[in-house]
């Protein structure tokens, strides 16, 4: 690399929204790819958490910025969830493997919302959690995958915010789309 490269670092800010029904993990995911922790206890977020984390991209020389928006997933906050994904570039559509309802509504619901209030093309991930708890699974991996082909999601990738599978995997797979949509080549 030559040594000018090496003094032009990029520097990007992207904010991204973690989507999904109430208790599929979305808090627990955040927690974990900024944190490295897990939480048993169950708090649901109130309106929308907002979380930040620096990632150096080296293969590009690139710093990003992540504004991490942990939307509630309850129904009484549907009204106002509108305001909270503009200049919104990416998502995680996150389902819970043990409830079939939280998959079912991630086309219906959250695809739906992404696709109404964000203005430019925006890259998703579809995030299947909780795979710790795979003797009480509901949805097939193999669900998940036809799921995000049919919403043309970037990628399907099963986590465990509990033990930490996958859970950086996730976040910079969105990250590293979302910097070719901005001409990267990652």
């Amino acid at each position: 690399m030559p040594a000018e490269d090496l003094l032009t670092e990029k520097e990007y800010v992207f904010k991204i929204t973690i989507l999904g029904e109430s208790a599929v993990g979305k808090t627990s995911l955040i927690n974990q790819f900024v944190e490295g922790s897990f939480q048993e206890d169950y708090k649901p977020t109130l309106g929308a958490n907002i979380v930040r984390k620096d990632v150096n991209i080296e293969k590009v020389n690139a710093k990003v910025r992540l504004i991490m928006w942990d939307l509630a997933g309850q129904e009484k906050y549907n009204v106002i969830r509108s305001m909270y994904f503009q200049g919104c570039v990416g998502s995680l559509f996150v389902y819970d493997i043990t409830r079939h309802q939280t998959f079912d509504n991630i086309e219906s619901k959250w695809l739906r919302d992404f696709k109404n209030y964000v203005k430019k093309e925006g890259e998703y991930v579809l995030i299947g959690n909780k795979i710790d708890l795979d003797d009480e699974r509901v949805v097939k991996a193999e669900e998940g995958k036809k799921l995000a082909e049919k919403i043309k999601a970037s990628a399907f990738i099963e986590t465990s915010a509990k033990l930490g599978e996958n859970v950086e995997h996730a976040f910079k797979n969105l990250v590293y789309k979302i910097l070719r949509n901005y001409g990267e080549n990652i």
